[in-house]
């Protein structure tokens, strides 16, 4: 079996992994989602002394598969240095103390084979990622062959909906609750521009759409229910369209069979629906992680690392360094 630790960012996640058959044996996650509501997104420091108390917690409950674990793997990039660093350490100290190898985890490799928790992984792959920090559409040959297809030039999809939460004075995390808000409203009263939509470029883009949000907000002044309502509509409206729009460009380049979404944000139902309708279309397999599994955990970090540990890709657990802005692809 493989120990896997997730941290990088604001869940504390353990999960215990069988090699051979990819089954889950353990899994366990803390969010922190109510201790940083009140600031209104993640603080990382106060997310690492959360860290810091949960995961020994869950720990605990996994010891009796210490004499059964091969390996130990956790989240070393990318994701808060922080966070990630308290996994790391963790990792490192099993890793010696247990005398087993560690295998660091990129956490959008891990995103990626959220797809093939307890079961075969089915490769190659055309990946659409989109959570809190990344949104790119990844060309994926297997664990070792990524290749970026597109990626945003500035903010993600997740963190547009938090931001435009925020605006909004609606709570954090902001996708869920935009997304509740939206089934409330009409997505046609407010004409929010979709990014790029004349730009050839292969490339997302939610800067724009975001100040246009803001503007609209600074405009209304005072904003009723239903105001909210509409504007969160008519937001993930051409959020939603600009995902589409971009990734049918590379649907007719690439003309992939089989398709992906995975991440934090792809447990947005409105997305999920107007991707499904695009691929039965085009005659595109597709296929999403399932919902308990797209936000961050170890039990991908743990199916993951089951592909790693079967390509010995072990680390160092002297030299294993926290890798916040690295991306590997």
């Amino acid at each position: 079996m493989i120990l896997s630790i997730e941290s990088s960012c604001d869940d504390s996640s353990i999960a215990i992994t069988e090699i051979e058959s990819k089954k889950l044996i353990f899994h366990k996650k803390i969010s922190q989602e109510r201790e940083h509501s009140i600031y209104g997104g993640v603080v990382p420091e106060l997310a690492s002394r959360l860290h810091a108390v949960a995961l020994p917690k869950i720990l605990e409950e996994t010891k009796e598969f210490f004499p059964k674990l091969k390996a130990i793997a956790v989240t070393n990039e990318p994701g808060l240095s922080v966070t990630l660093m308290e996994g790391v350490m963790m990792a490192k100290a099993l890793s010696l103390s247990l005398n087993l190898p560690l295998i660091g985890i990129n956490h959008l490799i891990g995103h990626i084979y959220s797809l093939f928790i307890e079961k075969e992984a089915v490769l190659p792959k055309t990946v659409l990622l989109v959570s809190g920090g990344h949104t790119m559409i990844l060309e994926v040959e297997d664990y070792e062959i990524v290749r970026v297809e597109a990626k945003t030039l500035d903010d993600s999809f997740g963190e547009s909906f938090d931001k435009v939460a925020k605006m909004l004075n609606l709570g954090y995390p902001g996708g869920p609750i935009i997304e509740e808000y939206a089934k409330k409203g009409d997505s046609n009263r407010f004409d929010f521009p979709i990014p790029l939509k004349n730009s050839s470029k292969i490339a997302f883009s939610f800067s724009g759409l975001k100040n246009a949000v803001r503007l609209k907000i600074e405009e209304l002044k005072t904003l009723s229910e239903q105001d909210k309502y509409d504007i969160a509509a008519s937001f993930q409206k051409a959020a939603i369209s600009h995902l589409l729009q971009k990734t049918k460009r590379v649907f007719d380049i690439f003309k992939p069979k089989d398709f992906a979404i995975v991440g934090g944000a792809s447990a947005n139902l409105a997305l999920r629906k107007a991707f499904e309708n695009e691929c039965k279309k085009r005659k595109i397999n597709i296929e999403f992680a399932d919902l308990k599994f797209c936000s961050d955990n170890a039990a991908m970090i743990g199916r993951a690392a089951i592909e790693a540990y079967k390509l010995n890709k072990f680390s160092d657990p002297l030299a294993l360094k926290a890798n916040p802005r690295s991306t590997i692809f």
